[in-house]
């Protein structure tokens, strides 16, 4: 795709759903995006998320629940509420993990954001996981996370067959 039509979807589409339908990213973060012009040529701020400031009354239950609720508004509009993978955007190994993903999910019931990307960062957090860990793959759900092996399961529920089915007997034997 020409440089002048993805930025032609870009704007629309950002207009209208927040994120890019051409790389299926949301919200878009990818070097394409920066190299068509549609983002900043800055790189990203490296750094520390702040911490949520909660007083000693509310607890830790509460700050977990204002995290959820703003992640929740965020990512979970009501006409679309398909899960999240995070992945490691520099591994190569992760790339072809979610080329892999695209490829067995025609009805594009997944979406897919870089764990180094701030809105990465942001579903990290809400799932209990400090926002620079990086070391596996998470797939954030409405109302539920998961990581590592439990996530690769429950991708495969959401891809053509037989991975279904196969995720299904894999549940069974104990990885």
């Amino acid at each position: 795709m020409s440089p002048a039509a993805h930025r032609s979807q870009f704007s629309s589409m950002m207009a209208t759903a927040g994120r890019c339908s051409t790389c299926y990213y949301a919200p878009p973060t990818l070097p394409i995006h920066r190299r068509h012009g549609l983002l900043p040529q800055q790189p990203a701020r490296r750094g520390r998320w702040p911490r949520l400031q909660v007083s000693a009354s509310a607890g830790g239950a509460r700050a977990e629940e204002s995290i959820k609720a703003a992640t929740d508004a965020e990512f979970f509009q009501p006409g679309d509420s398909r899960p999240i993978m995070l992945f490691d955007g520099v591994c190569n190994l992760c790339n072809g993990g979610v080329r892999f993903v695209r490829e067995h999910d025609p009805n594009r019931s997944i979406r897919y954001v870089p764990l180094q990307s701030e809105s990465g960062r942001k579903l990290l957090q809400r799932s209990g996981r400090a926002p620079d860990d990086i070391s596996s793959v998470v797939l954030v759900e409405k109302d539920r996370s998961y990581i590592k092996s439990e996530a690769v399961l429950r991708i495969m529920e959401y891809l053509n067959l037989p991975f279904p089915q196969l995720a299904i007997f894999l549940k069974l034997v104990p990885l």
